[in-house]
């Protein structure tokens, strides 16, 4: 979902406010102000249109708190477990044909002891990141075949650090996977961080927009293309080595 950050995302509003600004900069007419989720919603779009393979969306807040970018991935069938605050307000329980908005930390207040599961989100640098997860569906009338659900994280030592994600995805989904899905934005990050240490995402120092854009395009092709020849370089390793040393016998 963090894929590499636009020049909108750092182009605040005073500055395409300001048509001779953005000229010197070599920022063109066409680059307005955006949001974060509204590029989020961009670049997604233009993943889709190109065919890029993808089952889930994951985000944080920034992202999961707008709703209208929740319901776009809904429309258009993709799954998500999106991080949310805790006074996110969503459809829970209903009383004969009313439906009652609830805080999602009211929700989580609801669970049971027995509601919750103690699961890996995966592996950090210090082993299994672990947690107490459990969720709770939301959205009584829903498509066929859908679940919408709140998820719930929890501290092992304080029950009341909690973190909270909404949820949309094929109604078989289990608690496993949607716990997999919101563990996956961490690999992310640290992709993020490999891009920066090895090959200088963020060390730029520039006065124009073309400038800026070609340093983050060779940048990520250099991440890209070290990325790619790890996995070959694993894979044609990996197939060198029997799985059952003793079977080759």
């Amino acid at each position: 979902m963090r894929c590499v950050r636009s020049w909108n995302e750092c182009l605040p509003q005073s500055w395409t406010g300001d048509e001779d600004r953005c000229r010197e900069a070599g920022i063109g007419g066409e680059v307005t102000f955006a949001t974060k989720p509204q590029l989020a919603k961009a670049m997604l779009a233009r993943a889709l249109a190109g065919k890029v393979p993808a089952r889930w969306v994951t985000a944080d807040e920034v992202y999961g708190s707008d709703r209208r970018l929740r319901m776009w991935l809904e429309a258009e069938g993709i799954g998500h477990v999106m991080a949310v605050k805790s006074n996110e307000s969503l459809i829970g329980a209903t009383t004969g044909h009313i439906f009652t908005a609830v805080r999602a930390r009211t929700l989580a207040d609801e669970v049971a002891d027995e509601g919750w599961q103690t699961l890996s989100a995966g592996d950090g640098e210090k082993g299994p990141r672990l947690y107490q997860w459990a969720r709770v569906s939301i959205r009584p009338l829903r498509e066929k075949g859908a679940g919408h659900w709140l998820l719930i994280r929890r501290s092992l030592t304080d029950s009341s650090t909690r973190a909270f994600y909404v949820c949309y995805g094929p109604a078989e989904t289990t608690l496993t996977e949607l716990v997999r899905i919101a563990g996956s934005r961490w690999s992310i990050e640290e992709c993020f961080q490999t891009a920066k240490g090895e090959v200088g995402l963020d060390h730029y120092q520039v006065r124009r927009y073309d400038a800026w854009y070609r340093h983050i395009t060779l940048s990520m092709l250099a991440h890209a293309y070290l990325t790619v020849t790890r996995a070959t370089q694993h894979t044609a390793h990996s197939e060198k080595v029997p799985l059952c040393p003793s079977s080759s016998r």
